[in-house]
Formats: C-alpha cells, structure tokens, sequence
C-alpha cells in the first residue's frame, strides 16, 4: 500500500551494533524506504559490504546521517554517549528528530541537551530486550523529552512496526526501573557465573545444579555471557540508582549466608518469611504464574544428568533476591510493565520458589544443614561483593576484565545454551500469553 510517509522520511542509525542494525532491518522490512546507518568511520568499508544487497545506504559517518536524516537514533554504548552527540549532534538536520537507544537514559537526555541545536526535537527510545529477541509484545519505552505533536506521532508511526508495547516514561522514572529490575537481576546472574567459574566448574554437571529453576539459571547466566559486557556495564556503572540495588544485593547474600554458616535457624527463617511475606503475600489467588512447571522447564537443560540424581540446592542468590527487594521496599511487580526477557525469567524462578512451599523449605534446609555444598555458597558471596565493589568504583575496565574472564570459561556451550534458551523464553512468552487470554 502507498504511503508517502514511509517513502519520504529519511531514516537514520548512527552505531550499528547488534541493535543498531537490529533497528535498520526492521524498519527496512516495515517499508521505509530511506532507512540509513553508519558506524565508525574505519568500519565503512566492511559495512558496505555486509548490506551489499540490502536496501539500507551505508554513510562514511555521523555527520552524513546527521545532516540528511529527519529521524536520528544514536545507537552507541552508553559510555560513550556524550562524546558521540558532542561531535555529531550540532550538524543535526534543522526540524529532525533525534533519540538513543543506551539503557540508560539520564546521561543520554543530558547529551541531547547540551549537544543539539534547539531547533531539533528529541524523543528517545528503549527496546527491553536484545538484537536477537522478536520485539512482539516486548515493552518498548518512549521518552518524549522535547517534540511537537506532529514529530512525536511521526517516531511512534516509526516505532510501530515493531509491534511492541509501548511504555511512556520520563527518563529518570526510566532509569529508576531499569535500576530495581534490569541491574539486580544481571548482577545475581554475573555473580553465579564468576562463582562457578572460581570453583573451575561447569554447572550442568553438578548434582545441585540440575532441574527446573537450575535450567533457568544456567541458561540466563550463559545468555549473558555470551552477549556484549558493554551492555551490563554501561547500565550498572552509568545508572546512580543501580549501584544502590547492587550493593543492597550483596549485602543481603552475605547477611544470609553468615546466618547460615552460623546455623541460626529460627532468625534465618524470620528473616526470610518477612521478605517473602513482603513481595508475594499480596499475590491473589487468580495471579497468572510467570514461570512453566518444573517438569516443562527440565527440557531446557544443558545436563545429561537423570533428574533422580538432583540433590538440593540452597537457592542462595534467589533468596537474597527477595531479602533485597523488601530491604529496599521495593515492589518487583509494580515494574513489570518494563519487563526484560531476563528479568521475567528471574521474577519467575523466584515466585516459582517461595509460592512453593515444599521447595522453599528444601532450600531452606540445604542453606542451614547441607554442609557440602557451603564452599558454592561461599564463592557466590564473594562473588557479589566482587560485582558491587566493581559498580560501586565505576570502574568499566575492573567490568570488561572480570566479564571476560568468565566468558572464556564458558564460551564452548554458548552457541547450544543460546538457542536452548531462546526455545525457554519462547515457551514461557507463548504459555504467558494463553494464560493470560483465558483470564481476560
């Protein structure tokens, strides 16, 4: 069908990353017909190259961009933010649009406005997921932060062919979010993988690392690792808030596994009902379960293990989880209308173990009693306090170092844990979906 929108708006991507090129295909295939990128300037020929046969232009640089295209996305890591608006934004196109897609959208914002001319519009934007996650009904986040009617209606035609839920924010309520999901949950995944590396084991091989929720953590742990260390940086180092929420998770691993070593039972137990009682017990009877049973989410595993061999595990990281969470008074399902893949999956592990109360109380007995598997917990904890004092100094070199180490460790299952974990987040979208059909 003919449309003079599509086939006049000049399009640009400036950083053509896995999301920036993410961004230039989808859109291509949507119809726009003058969708164009760019990346570093020593990249152009290589470029050019890989979108020989696409109808997207590859330009020498962001100036190209900036001063053809009416609607700008900034797709660069978030360190490098307000370098890259500094020497590209004032070229901007007299009337455009420009917006970024970092994770942070404070910094960004703060670029836009010093850098860009004030004849330019800005309304940012913020995929919740990665380049390789269909963005059907993923929430996908819009900051209309300076933009007349007429340009922001232009960005949300833009964006709609992504077919994602679209969330209004501004981006310190962004931020703040991002901060009390997105960072924790990369933190409790990060920390399980340095763990298991330090103890120079691979999980799937281990006894109490095999059934339903252990799939799940291994998967993610894994998915991570095997992605971009920028990408969990930019959004733990750069977001004020998050370095709270990192912080507070470490100090309630630790605060747990001294009354565990300690065998404090009856304090341990208090301490755990209280955070349990504080995120779940205003669940209602017709809440819509995230998580698969146990029994769907054991063919996700990496493990030729027999399920029988399984021993208990304490379920340290996801306890602490729920100690963070009501340490900070903080309402994990207030934010999940900015739900990621990976933190639907940890919010789903978590409720899966205390809205069980057989589980919940096996792992209580193997945190308190099972003395064999306390060197694990141990690493972990080191592992956490690690991982904040990393954020807390911001120190993105101390990030990439101990992100990369771990990342060799595991990076012979990456290519096997990747598409087992895209079929997992797949089943549980799909069953979430039915679910929540039938209760409508």
């Amino acid at each position: 069908m003919h449309d003079p929108v599509k086939e006049t708006t000049e399009i640009g991507i400036i950083g053509a990353g896995g999301m920036g090129k993410f961004y230039a295909r989808t859109l291509a295939k949507a119809g726009w017909k003058n969708v164009s990128v760019c990346d570093l300037p020593e990249k152009y020929d290589i470029l050019k190259e890989e979108f020989k046969d696409s109808p997207i232009h590859v330009l020498p640089d962001g100036f190209h961009i900036s001063r053809k295209c009416d609607w700008i996305m900034y797709a660069v890591e978030a360190e490098y933010i307000e370098s890259v608006v500094a020497k590209y934004g004032p070229a901007t196109k007299i009337g455009a649009i420009v917006g970024g897609q970092t994770s942070v959208k404070q910094p960004e914002i703060a670029a836009f406005l010093r850098h860009i001319p004030s004849d330019v519009h800005i309304v940012s934007c913020h995929s919740m997921h990665g380049p390789g996650v269909d963005p059907k009904n993923q929430p996908l986040v819009v900051i209309r932060e300076r933009a007349t009617d007429e340009k922001y209606e232009l960005v949300l035609k833009i964006l709609s062919c992504f077919e994602s839920n679209l969330v209004h924010l501004s981006a310190e309520e962004h931020d703040r979010i991002t901060a009390d999901t997105q960072a924790v949950t990369h933190a409790a995944f990060l920390s399980m993988g340095s763990a298991w590396k330090a103890n120079n084991q691979f999980p799937w091989l281990v006894p109490h690392f095999v059934g339903g929720i252990e799939n799940v953590k291994v998967n993610v742990a894994l998915r991570i690792y095997s992605n971009k260390w920028h990408v969990y940086a930019g959004l733990a180092i750069m977001n004020p808030t998050a370095k709270i929420q990192i912080t507070q998770y470490a100090k309630s691993v630790a605060d747990l596994f001294k009354l565990m070593i300690q065998e404090k039972e009856a304090e341990f137990r208090s301490r755990i009902r209280a955070a349990g009682d504080y995120v779940f017990g205003g669940l209602q009877k017709d809440h819509v379960p995230i998580l698969l049973s146990d029994q769907i989410l054991d063919e996700f595993s990496l493990s030729r293990m027999p399920k029988d061999q399984r021993t208990p595990n304490s379920h340290l990281s996801l306890l602490a989880m729920v100690d963070c969470w009501y340490t900070l008074k903080l309402n994990p399902y207030e934010h999940m209308v900015c739900q990621t893949p990976l933190f639907r999956l940890w919010m789903g592990i978590t409720e899966y173990l205390f809205r069980s109360p057989t589980m919940l109380e096996e792992a209580i007995q193997a945190a308190l009693h099972r003395k064999e598997i306390r060197s694990d917990d141990m690493e972990f904890v080191t592992c956490a306090r690690g991982w904040a004092e990393c954020v807390t100094l911001g120190s993105m070199d101390a990030y990439h170092k101990r992100f990369a180490d771990t990342a060799v460790f595991f990076k012979d299952r990456f290519a096997e844990s990747t598409a087992v974990g895209n079929n997992m987040i797949a089943a549980i979208s799909k069953n979430m979906s039915k679910q929540g059909e039938a209760s409508s």
